[in-house]
């Protein structure tokens, strides 16, 4: 059982297993089973895999390609690949369809602390302070005032401009 509550913590607090470290060519993707770097069209290569690496690529600011390994998942409708299209679809500029993409993360995992934040950063974007005041308490009420994502979002809305 307290295995189950470190979990839930770790999830809550966006402790997420860190994007894999290679950096593979464009229209590959890191693969763990191989350690090794495989086209992105290989079946063998999992889910899981594929949307790490898309967050890995996201990161690197290589938004448009992973937005191509996200096309590739055979279940594109989780909440780690519903925020990381998200994430990389706001980099682009894309604010309000990245904003569609968090919302849909948050349904399906109202307790994923990452995606708030991030939704959060989002409507600071869209001059909404007040909306990302209330995913700042929602991440609070998760992982405290320590972690992470709420000390990044908290930076961004003060630094958001004042109306």
């Amino acid at each position: 059982m307290a295995a189950a509550l470190l979990a839930g913590q770790a999830h809550a607090s966006g402790d997420e297993s860190a994007p894999p470290k290679p950096n593979c060519p464009k229209g590959q993707v890191w693969d763990t089973k191989t350690g090794k770097c495989v086209l992105q069209t290989s079946k063998a290569t999992s889910d899981a895999d594929r949307t790490d690496y898309a967050y890995r690529l996201a990161k690197d600011g290589r938004y448009d390609e992973a937005l191509s390994l996200l096309d590739t998942l055979q279940d594109p409708n989780t909440a780690k690949a519903l925020n990381y299209r998200g994430y990389a679809t706001r980099k682009l500029g894309r604010t309000d369809e990245g904003i569609s993409y968090y919302l849909k993360s948050v349904a399906l995992d109202p307790g994923y602390a990452q995606v708030r934040e991030y939704l959060g950063e989002a409507y600071v974007i869209k001059g909404r302070v007040d909306l990302a005041q209330e995913q700042l308490v929602k991440i609070k009420t998760l992982c405290g005032t320590t972690c992470e994502e709420y000390e990044d979002l908290a930076e961004a809305i003060a630094a958001a401009p004042q109306a």
